[in-house]
């Protein structure tokens, strides 16, 4: 994740901005180069990005979440495509803390009822007795399958939403 510190330094460090270090470092390499061959856009984009960075690290962070978000569905082959829900919901069964067996999809539901319709990996994981790995593929899964929803914080965490059991009070972002 970006930091904002580290975007004003390099702002402050590259003349004001003018040398364009923070575009670089928030991954906004044509406009980089252009600070650069102009003095931050004669000035007048350097005076911009001070007032700006806060947002622009902002959208650095969702863009850099998203990226590695996709990157992870990926790896797991687009969520499985070939989960069958009721059959193989049958066969994921977890342990709980009481010692009997679930199917990991209540232990879920269960969690996101707790926490008024809104999952974090860990969650799952500790609620489901699984590894973290385990409990991330069951959740992309979800989402794949359209039952659930990924979408940032504001404090800028990876959430997953169960949307009928969501808390419409809780202040999240698309994603």
């Amino acid at each position: 994740m970006y930091s904002l510190g580290i975007a004003y330094l390099l702002w402050f460090l590259s003349g004001f901005g003018m040398l364009g270090f923070h575009r670089f470092y928030l991954g906004k390499i044509p406009t980089g180069i252009l600070w650069m061959f102009s003095f931050g856009g004669f000035l007048v984009g350097s005076i911009y990005d001070f007032f700006t960075l806060p947002t622009q690290v902002k959208e650095a962070n969702m863009m850099k979440a998203l990226f590695d978000h996709t990157l992870y569905h990926q790896s797991i082959g687009g969520g499985d495509k070939n989960w069958r829900y009721a059959e193989d919901a049958q066969a994921r069964v977890v342990k709980t803390g009481a010692g009997e067996k679930e199917p990991i999809e209540r232990v879920i539901l269960k969690i996101a009822k707790e926490n008024k319709g809104i999952l974090t990996v860990s969650e799952v994981a500790l609620g489901g007795n699984i590894t973290i790995e385990e409990a991330k593929k069951y959740l992309e899964t979800l989402v794949s399958k359209g039952f659930a929803d990924l979408r940032v914080r504001k404090s800028g965490s990876l959430v997953y939403v169960i949307p009928d059991l969501l808390d419409n009070d809780e202040p999240l972002e698309d994603f």
